[in-house]
């Protein structure tokens, strides 16, 4: 849907904080079925995604706790990776931006883009670190 150069530097920022891209569901599957925590971050193109998602999901790694996973799928352009990482987050609806919190496979905390749009990065980093305190 988007195209490749438009989305990299989009894509860049998590890499660069040391989220690994999944592109197809078999990665997504495998991922989640991993032990211990996982965060997934569903990326975006909106202004959301660039001014509250990622910097939030960003800066929650600096807590004491944190998750032993951290990947990313990117919305409108990955979409098998996309449409599978949802049927792990059930029975929340498609929401882009959006992160999960999966322990052993279990979601165990969903923020939806209701929770993330026009909300400051910390705020969105506070109540992922608050997630993190309780599930890692």
């Amino acid at each position: 849907m988007y195209p490749e150069e438009m989305v990299l530097p989009m894509r860049k920022e998590l890499a660069d904080a040391g989220f690994r891209e999944l592109y197809t569901a078999d990665e997504v599957n495998s991922a989640l079925a991993a032990p211990g925590t996982t965060l997934v971050v569903v990326n975006s193109v909106c202004g959301c995604a660039a001014r509250n998602a990622r910097p939030g999901a960003k800066h929650s790694l600096g807590a004491a706790k944190k998750p032993d996973q951290l990947v990313t799928v990117f919305a409108g352009v990955d979409r098998e990776a996309v449409d599978a990482a949802r049927q792990h987050m059930f029975p929340f609806p498609p929401s882009s931006p959006s992160i999960a919190l999966f322990k052993d496979g279990e979601l165990v905390h969903m923020l939806e883009r209701h929770h993330i749009e026009g909300r400051p990065a910390e705020m969105i980093a506070e109540n992922l670190q608050d997630a993190y305190t309780q599930f890692c």
